[in-house]
């Protein structure tokens, strides 16, 4: 993690911008109730306005009950037939919640800040608020929480419970389910979300993106096709815009963003401390260049897949963005 010393973040605690409170997502709650989950995609040659929230027959069997006059031969249950004695038929309930997956980066990149809140916050507040207002919509709520060393899946479920056991997994940072990989890449993930994120559902991918592939696009492109997925980029204003000529020091709490600033000139002073000196123009271009690129081969897929696309910095308000 990294944050740079900065006279407007110190009247705020640390705590507030480094990391997201249980209570803090749970309060969430009300200003969720407003939000409306149908998002504007960006589309590119493909019919309609939405994809369809139910798949094939969209039925669910529920139970089996004594055969009455005028039900169709077609539902009889043979088995419990032949078991009792008696005609029994099938009894199917329609599916009329969609699954909402959130899927959540939590990777080191993503715990650094110049200005406002935390990527990994931002992109917390981000679910909750989703969460919640899928939960106002009588939607299933599931998600994806991942690492650079791990991935664990929610199953989507009904109900306030399911919404406080996904703000409780993003909250607690567990070491959950540590893969004996060295790392967990984006494709990774993408492949995991393709087997979970059933035919039908909602899906939102919080992330800076970093380690966009071919085969990323791959994933992307096929989940697409049977699921409605939002991309939602968070980003540092660092990233997107270069800083005032001058030096800046970075405070490191994990050193996991040092790899990122190794193109900008900085400079290490100890283990915990990052000088980048933007009199150097060229490596600080080259760092924002790497930002831009990547803002448009999210820009690019998403228009080609038809997929919605939402930007949020770290200085944004989450819930003005995702109105």
């Amino acid at each position: 993690m990294f944050f740079a010393k900065q006279a407007d973040q110190a009247k705020v605690p640390a705590s507030e911008l480094v990391s997201v409170s249980l209570k803090t997502l749970v309060d969430l709650a009300r200003p969720a109730a407003g939000l409306n989950l149908k998002h504007a995609a960006i589309r590119s040659g493909q019919s309609g306005g939405y994809v369809s929230r139910f798949k094939g027959r969209g039925m669910e069997f529920e139970e089996a009950r004594g055969y009455q006059p005028g039900d169709d031969i077609r539902s009889i249950d043979w088995r419990v037939t032949a078991r009792t004695g008696e005609t029994h038929t099938k009894v199917f309930r329609e599916e009329r919640e969609r699954p909402v997956f959130i899927s959540v980066d939590d990777r080191p990149a993503m715990h650094f800040a110049t200005r406002g809140v935390f990527k990994a916050v931002l992109a917390a507040k981000l679910a909750g608020l989703l969460a919640w207002a899928a939960q106002h919509h009588g939607d299933r709520i599931g998600g994806q929480l991942f690492t650079d060393t791990g991935c664990r899946e929610l199953k989507p479920q009904n109900g306030k419970h399911a919404v406080l056991r996904f703000l409780n997994a993003i909250s607690s940072q567990d070491d959950f389910n540590r893969s004996e990989q060295a790392a967990i890449t984006l494709e990774h993930v993408l492949a995991r979300l393709m087997h979970h994120a059933r035919p039908g559902s909602l899906v939102y991918i919080i992330s800076d993106f970093r380690g966009i592939t071919d085969q990323v696009e791959t994933h992307l492109a096929k989940l697409s096709r049977h699921c409605e997925v939002v991309l939602i980029f968070v980003y540092d204003p660092l990233e997107s815009h270069l800083p005032e000529k001058g030096r800046y020091r970075f405070t490191a709490m994990d050193g996991g963003y040092a790899a990122s600033l190794s193109g900008t000139g900085a400079a290490t002073d100890d283990k915990r401390d990052v000088v980048i000196d933007t009199g150097d123009r060229k490596r600080l271009s080259k760092y924002h260049q790497h930002f831009t690129e990547r803002l448009h081969q999210l820009e690019q897929i998403a228009k080609k897949m038809g997929l919605a696309f939402i930007q949020c910095s770290t200085i944004d308000d989450p819930i003005q963005r995702l109105r």
